[in-house]
């Protein structure tokens, strides 16, 4: 249970304690993650901010999301699908975002994978949804890994799409709400 009463999953409570007052995590957990997500838009930034985290600190993410959406023209698929060479230097030398020169790559690639798709992203995403479940009861009961984020990381790499392994495709459904892992104990409400 934290200050204001709600009982949380552990990691928004121990990584919003831990950063000296910010709620940022906090706040992230409480509105944002696990919620359904299926805008085509909002799930290509989510895709793109989960490739950025790739051995990082989510947090350090939601401290530069603003940055990430002003560098990458609000996360617009055909804005940045038709970034080039130039825009890659402009990217690494931003000091708001998150400066690696293959997650930059792979974020325009991705966005060319999307204008490409035949189908709309988040049609695409969600026929990977695994079947409900009920919440686990720790988290250690979360997994890293399924095979529904197995499939989808390999049919998102055959469509072109970079920095989408099994976890990172994991991440991404536990993010917008295609797998419900909040704690059982968790205030947040089912989806």
């Amino acid at each position: 249970m934290t200050d204001d009463g709600k009982t949380r999953c552990g990691w928004a409570v121990s990584a919003s304690s831990s950063a000296a007052g910010d709620t940022l995590y906090r706040d992230y957990h409480d509105t944002e993650w696990g919620r359904p997500l299926r805008d085509s838009g909002a799930l290509f930034e989510r895709i793109s901010l989960e490739a950025f985290q790739s051995g990082l600190s989510w947090l350090t993410i939601l401290r530069k999301r603003e940055n990430f959406r002003a560098a990458f023209d609000g996360f617009d698929a055909d804005a940045v699908a038709r970034y080039t060479d130039d825009d890659v230097e402009r990217l690494m030398a931003d000091a708001g975002i998150v400066r690696n020169r293959a997650k930059i790559v792979a974020t325009i690639a991705n966005a060319q994978a999307v204008t490409e798709l035949d189908v709309d992203l988040g049609e695409l995403l969600w026929s990977f949804a695994p079947p409900a479940r009920p919440r686990p009861a720790d988290l250690a009961q979360v997994p890293a890994v399924t095979p529904e984020s197995t499939a989808m990381a390999k049919e998102l790499k055959r469509r072109g799409f970079k920095f989408v392994g099994p976890t990172t495709a994991y991440a991404l459904m536990q993010a917008t709400g295609m797998v419900d892992d909040h704690v059982a104990t968790c205030w947040v409400p089912a989806q």
